[in-house]
Protein backbone atom coordinates (compact mmCIF):
# COMPACT_ATOMS: atom_id res chain seq x y z
CA UNK A 1 0.00 0.00 0.00
CA UNK A 2 1.33 3.71 -0.60
CA UNK A 3 -0.14 6.30 0.66
CA UNK A 4 0.06 9.84 -0.75
CA UNK A 5 -0.08 13.13 1.44
CA UNK A 6 -0.49 16.76 0.23
CA UNK A 7 -0.65 19.95 1.98
CA UNK A 8 -2.32 23.19 1.35
CA UNK A 9 -2.62 26.70 3.45
CA UNK A 10 -5.41 29.13 3.91
CA UNK A 11 -6.73 31.94 5.89
CA UNK A 12 -9.88 32.50 7.20
CA UNK A 13 -11.52 34.59 10.00
CA UNK A 14 -14.90 32.38 11.34
CA UNK A 15 -16.74 32.87 14.54
CA UNK A 16 -18.38 29.27 16.29
CA UNK A 17 -22.65 29.66 16.41
CA UNK A 18 -23.65 28.80 19.80
CA UNK A 19 -19.94 28.06 21.14
CA UNK A 20 -19.84 30.21 24.31
CA UNK A 21 -16.95 31.28 24.58
CA UNK A 22 -13.95 33.32 22.77
CA UNK A 23 -14.25 31.56 20.19
CA UNK A 24 -18.08 32.94 19.11
CA UNK A 25 -16.42 36.10 18.51
CA UNK A 26 -14.72 36.46 14.83
CA UNK A 27 -11.07 35.39 14.90
CA UNK A 28 -8.53 34.11 12.07
CA UNK A 29 -6.70 31.11 11.26
CA UNK A 30 -4.11 29.82 9.18
CA UNK A 31 -5.81 26.86 8.09
CA UNK A 32 -3.41 23.71 7.34
CA UNK A 33 -5.35 21.31 5.38
CA UNK A 34 -3.73 17.73 4.77
CA UNK A 35 -5.21 14.92 2.56
CA UNK A 36 -4.18 11.52 2.51
CA UNK A 37 -4.89 9.28 -0.66
CA UNK A 38 -3.87 5.64 -0.94
CA UNK A 39 -3.27 3.22 -3.77
CA UNK A 40 -2.39 -0.44 -3.88
CA UNK A 41 -0.02 -0.42 -6.81
CA UNK A 42 2.20 2.26 -8.78
CA UNK A 43 1.53 3.31 -12.81
CA UNK A 44 3.77 2.30 -15.17
CA UNK A 45 6.26 5.25 -14.73
CA UNK A 46 6.83 4.58 -10.80
CA UNK A 47 4.12 6.73 -9.13
CA UNK A 48 1.05 5.92 -6.80
CA UNK A 49 -1.08 9.39 -7.87
CA UNK A 50 0.35 12.64 -8.81
CA UNK A 51 0.86 15.48 -6.29
CA UNK A 52 0.52 17.69 -8.70
CA UNK A 53 -2.98 17.00 -9.18
CA UNK A 54 -4.05 16.18 -5.73
CA UNK A 55 -2.69 19.78 -4.94
CA UNK A 56 -4.61 21.13 -8.22
CA UNK A 57 -7.99 20.01 -7.01
CA UNK A 58 -7.43 21.06 -3.31
CA UNK A 59 -6.38 24.45 -4.52
CA UNK A 60 -9.27 24.82 -6.36
CA UNK A 61 -11.88 23.65 -3.57
CA UNK A 62 -9.96 25.85 -0.70
CA UNK A 63 -10.00 29.08 -3.06
CA UNK A 64 -13.30 29.96 -2.49
CA UNK A 65 -12.17 30.19 1.34
CA UNK A 66 -9.18 31.56 1.68
CA UNK A 67 -9.40 35.54 2.91
CA UNK A 68 -12.72 35.13 3.39
CA UNK A 69 -15.14 35.10 6.68
CA UNK A 70 -16.07 31.57 6.33
CA UNK A 71 -19.67 31.88 8.14
CA UNK A 72 -20.54 33.46 4.55
CA UNK A 73 -19.46 31.00 2.55
CA UNK A 74 -21.37 27.98 1.61
CA UNK A 75 -22.07 25.45 3.24
CA UNK A 76 -20.91 27.92 6.46
CA UNK A 77 -23.54 29.96 6.25
CA UNK A 78 -25.74 27.09 7.51
CA UNK A 79 -23.59 24.86 9.48
CA UNK A 80 -20.32 25.63 11.92
CA UNK A 81 -17.15 26.51 10.51
CA UNK A 82 -15.48 24.22 12.61
CA UNK A 83 -12.38 22.29 11.52
CA UNK A 84 -14.68 19.16 11.45
CA UNK A 85 -17.06 20.65 9.29
CA UNK A 86 -14.22 22.32 6.62
CA UNK A 87 -12.74 18.74 6.97
CA UNK A 88 -15.87 16.87 5.83
CA UNK A 89 -16.60 19.87 3.63
CA UNK A 90 -13.02 19.33 1.67
CA UNK A 91 -13.30 15.55 2.13
CA UNK A 92 -16.62 15.26 0.24
CA UNK A 93 -15.32 17.71 -2.61
CA UNK A 94 -12.76 15.92 -3.37
CA UNK A 95 -14.02 13.20 -3.62
CA UNK A 96 -15.91 13.25 -6.73
CA UNK A 97 -12.64 14.42 -8.12
CA UNK A 98 -10.90 11.44 -7.46
CA UNK A 99 -13.58 9.05 -8.74
CA UNK A 100 -12.66 6.84 -11.19
CA UNK A 101 -8.75 6.90 -10.50
CA UNK A 102 -6.86 3.95 -8.77
CA UNK A 103 -6.75 6.11 -5.55
CA UNK A 104 -8.88 6.09 -2.11
CA UNK A 105 -9.32 9.14 -0.17
CA UNK A 106 -8.73 8.23 3.11
CA UNK A 107 -8.92 11.51 5.08
CA UNK A 108 -8.50 15.21 5.03
CA UNK A 109 -6.82 17.16 8.14
CA UNK A 110 -7.69 20.65 8.93
CA UNK A 111 -5.39 22.64 11.84
CA UNK A 112 -6.32 26.04 13.01
CA UNK A 113 -2.83 25.69 14.81
CA UNK A 114 0.01 24.13 14.95
CA UNK A 115 -1.38 22.63 17.55
CA UNK A 116 -5.01 21.78 17.09
CA UNK A 117 -6.65 20.26 14.01
CA UNK A 118 -9.42 17.49 13.24
CA UNK A 119 -9.49 14.94 10.48
CA UNK A 120 -12.21 13.47 8.84
CA UNK A 121 -12.06 9.79 8.30
CA UNK A 122 -14.85 8.01 6.91
CA UNK A 123 -16.31 4.47 7.66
Amino acid sequence: MYRITVEQHFESAHSLRGYKGKCEALHGHRYRSVVKISSKKLNEIGLAYDFTDVKKYLREIIARFDHFNLNEVPPFDKINPSAENIATTIFNELKPKLAGTPVTLESVEVWESPEQGAAYIPD
